[in-house]
């Protein structure tokens, strides 16, 4: 389906057409909606919708650069995927996928096993296997939906031989490098993080969602159910707060050890002095303070 979005505008919706002209260069249409934005967001909707589907009927049988269908792919899967999986899509597509193909001008049409697998040898020659396993993701995910679509017969992605992921050797600070890593940060702002990481082995997501709701003084528990992450998304640092973890077996409940009873009353007690001094909302998450 050809891509687009809405634009307000002077108070009105405006839909944007991402289309291309014969010679695959962009060429977006503008098309008024005449709904005001006050109360028209759903109808607006529909009609972009709408416009979506009579420019992809109109186009279906068009020449269609395989580049152009991965960008108008990105709009069509935005509203299925998290934020920080849809920043991963927009970076393989639109930094390496699509201007390689863009190169070669391959019809979507035309789009063989062999173009692929060409593609996945020239990048191993700069990256490792795990991103062009990424990349094949992508590729094979819009080819999936272009087959549904009835735009090719076939996924010519089935074909390709993916390459093969190095295996993870993960490594560990032994007893003297996590005194060393202890001294240094004893003092700044990274000692709770850094001890909540040692100690409890939580990921970096879960240590920044962390939030007093989640500890029980009474019960001596920590509960691990709230993340946040960033990601890169239209040349923007977006920040991604969501009340789950990376699994569901991520989600757990852990023993508040005595020290880090005692750090942690510390250190909300040093929170609610400095919002007493300047009259700061109340305070939700560990990391609102210097300390």
């Amino acid at each position: 389906m050809v891509a687009g979005h809405l634009h307000e505008k002077n108070g009105y919706y405006y839909i944007i057409l991402n289309l291309t002209d014969s010679a695959g260069k962009r060429k977006p249409k503008w098309i008024s909606t005449g709904l005001t934005i006050k109360g028209n967001k759903k109808r607006a909707e529909q009609m972009l919708m709408e416009e979506r589907r009579k420019y992809t009927n109109a186009k279906a049988g068009d020449d269609v650069l395989f580049a152009d269908f991965m960008e108008q792919w990105l709009e069509i899967v935005k509203s299925t995927v998290s934020v920080p999986t849809y920043s991963s899509y927009v970076n393989a597509v639109k930094s390496i996928i699509a201007p390689y193909f863009r190169k070669k001008k391959i019809l979507l049409r035309d789009l063989q096993a062999h173009d692929i697998q060409m593609f996945y040898q020239e990048q191993l020659q700069r990256v490792k296997p795990a991103s062009v396993i990424h990349y094949h993701a992508n590729i094979h995910k819009a080819l999936k939906y272009a087959v549904k679509n009835d735009m090719i017969p076939t996924n010519p992605a089935d074909k390709v031989e993916r390459p093969k992921q190095d295996k993870f050797y993960g490594s560990f600070y032994d007893k003297e490098e996590l005194n060393k890593l202890f001294e240094a940060v004893a003092g700044t702002k990274l000692e709770l993080p850094v001890l909540l990481g040692a100690f409890y082995g939580l990921r970096r997501s879960e240590i920044v969602g962390l939030k007093w709701s989640a500890v029980d003084f009474e019960q001596n528990t920590i509960t691990i159910n709230h993340t946040v992450t960033s990601c890169n998304l239209d040349g923007k640092c977006v920040i991604v707060a969501k009340d789950t973890t990376k699994t569901k077996s991520s989600r757990r409940t852990l023993p508040l050890v005595p020290y880090f009873h005692e750090k942690l009353l510390a250190v909300k007690a040093q929170q609610e002095k400095i919002k007493s001094y300047v009259g700061a909302p109340i305070i939700k998450n560990f990391w609102n303070t210097s300390v």
